[in-house]
């Protein structure tokens, strides 16, 4: 990474750098203070990474959370094959790990964020094969996912998911959508909510996909809350909401032996789900 930063940004080669992330998609590093740098680690992350690079910018100024959109690009080398990013430090604790001192303000606040992105996207903009698309395209994930849960859920959740794939689909144009809205994506700081990142699956489609949510972070009084503040979900959109919660919380389910951390919060919002 020095080599990289001493060719292309030299004025920032000599700050401080630790090792915060090496993770299955990126190496991430604090470099001094103000900075964060992303790097790929495979050509799969790095096509997400191009998407931050050529969306986040656009958003960032109209969105009321702050995001990580790139202050300095970084080009592949021959040492290196792929776009890099240097991206602003944003100060807090994932949500998963660092609950918000006011959960009703906290959901007023991501209702009040989801309404600001949901603006009908850019004709260009990336289409993601599993997310913003209509539920049923969902289907077989879910008949996979419901054998990882207690037999006893497994009625309850089938009757949710039948209902959600009956709700009246999404009519309107394709909206902006963050795409991997969960609580390790949101930041907390000060014990109030201070930033959303990763934004690696930015893509455009049914604003259902985002409000899952809800499902994820908040009690049934509180997700009201973030709905009031969003302003804009029927009760369609809002079922469909609920359907995407129990998709995604069987992915996490299903996949995160590994990870307890991306487990617990399939197993919260499944329980909130079936509730």
């Amino acid at each position: 990474m020095r080599r990289l930063l001493d060719e292309q940004h030299p004025d920032l080669a000599n700050l401080p750098v630790e090792v915060l992330a090496n993770g299955w998609d990126n190496l991430v590093c604090r470099l001094g203070e103000e900075f964060l740098v992303r790097l790929p680690r495979r050509a799969v992350a790095a096509e997400l990474l191009a998407h931050e690079q050529r969306w986040l910018p656009e958003l960032a100024d109209r969105l009321p959370l702050p995001v990580p959109a790139p202050v300095r690009l970084g080009r592949p080398t021959a040492e290196y094959p792929w776009s890099w990013s240097v991206v602003p430090f944003l100060a807090g604790r994932i949500a998963a790990r660092s609950q918000p001192d006011d959960p009703w303000l906290a959901a007023a606040t991501i209702g009040g964020f989801l309404d600001a992105l949901h603006a009908p996207a850019a004709s260009k903009a990336p289409v993601n094969a599993a997310r913003g698309i209509p539920l049923a395209g969902r289907a077989e994930g879910i008949l996979t996912g419901l054998a990882h849960v207690d037999p006893a859920d497994r009625a309850t959740a089938l009757r949710i998911w039948e209902k959600a794939v009956a709700a009246p689909v999404w009519d309107g144009p394709p909206v902006w959508l963050h795409g991997d809205l969960h609580p390790a994506n949101i930041l907390v700081d000060r014990g109030r909510i201070s930033a959303v990142i990763d934004f690696g699956d930015i893509t455009s489609g049914d604003p259902a996909t985002d409000l899952s949510v809800a499902w994820m972070l908040f009690t049934a009084e509180q997700r009201a809350v973030l709905r009031q503040a969003y302003g804009r979900a029927d009760d369609a959109t809002w079922e469909r909401a609920r359907g995407w919660a129990l998709a995604l919380s069987l992915v996490f389910l299903s996949h995160s032996a590994d990870n307890p951390l991306m487990l617990g919060i399939g197993e919260r919002a499944f329980r909130a789900v079936v509730a």
